[in-house]
């Protein structure tokens, strides 16, 4: 007989199956298992889990069960849970680059407070970790431009916040993304992996890139006084010298003017949620 202390029987025998379909149930109601997926074969779920097919097999029938997963033939199986589906057009991605100083961010917050969607941009995600990585390094927090940065902490940074939109898009979130991308929009390869990113969980993808002139940049630049940017003012010609202002993401894409003359964001912002609204 089974102390106080002690599990029943039945589940001292079931443990494992019991953890595994938690498990399952879990990635299943959190977005990461959507709706329609199919699962892994039996022997591949035995292999990964480190188990035999038998207790596999217990779990998948818990949640058979349950009615989370469909048994289908020569083992197949799919997640069955309508109620975590989001709506036919899936979550909706609009993701915004720009030279720092174009009015990236300020673009991407004017489109969040429209749509309500979260924002993820990249300096207020990583800044923290970036600038405790670099002095750890044994460099200056602000230094953004030695090989230091570039080789060892803004590959990390990009990881970073992809994978905080491939989180929102499991949950079936629409968010606006900000980030330089200069590197990554000119990468055709990065590109489809991004649109194939978002498609995979039937989300409907917009890439914007923000365009600023060279005297309403070191304007905007100026008057934020953010210390990452102290080597772009202190050589300001030489850095725009290297600032590529006819550069144009190797992806379809929207171009938004934030120079001194052009229209307001604001309405080029809700003019851009009128197009994406659309699709």
């Amino acid at each position: 007989m089974a102390t106080g202390s002690e599990p029943p029987e039945e589940l001292q025998r079931g443990t494992a199956a019991l953890v595994i379909a938690r498990a399952i149930r879990n990635d299943i109601e959190s977005g990461r298992l959507a709706h329609g997926r199919q699962l892994p074969g039996t022997r591949s779920l035995a292999e990964s889990w480190n188990t035999s097919v038998a207790t596999i097999n217990r779990a998948m029938g818990m949640l058979a069960d349950e009615g989370l997963v469909i048994n289908r033939a020569r083992s197949s199986r799919i997640v069955h849970y309508p109620a975590g589906a989001t709506d036919r057009r899936g979550p909706r991605v609009i993701l915004i680059g720009g030279y720092p100083g174009s009015g990236k961010t300020e673009l991407g917050r004017i489109v969040s407070r429209q749509t309500g969607w979260a924002i993820l941009d990249k300096d207020t995600t990583t800044r923290p970790v970036v600038e405790a990585a670099l002095e750890r390094l044994g460099n200056s927090p602000h230094d953004r431009e030695s090989e230091t940065y570039m080789t060892a902490i803004r590959p990390a940074e990009y990881e970073a916040l992809m994978a905080t939109l491939a989180e929102n898009l499991q949950c079936g979130s629409s968010v606006v993304v900000t980030a330089p991308f200069l590197r990554e929009l000119s990468d055709e390869a990065w590109c489809g992996r991004l649109a194939a990113t978002v498609a995979a969980y039937n989300g409907t993808l917009q890439v914007v890139w923000v365009y600023c002139d060279a005297l309403t940049m070191h304007t905007y630049i100026r008057r934020r006084g953010a210390a990452r940017d102290d080597y772009k003012l202190a050589k300001w010609d030489d850095y725009a010298d290297g600032v590529d202002f006819a550069f144009a993401p190797k992806i379809p894409h929207v171009r938004i003017d934030n120079s001194a003359g052009a229209r307001p964001l604001q309405d080029q912002a809700k003019e851009l949620l009128s197009t994406v609204a659309d699709r």
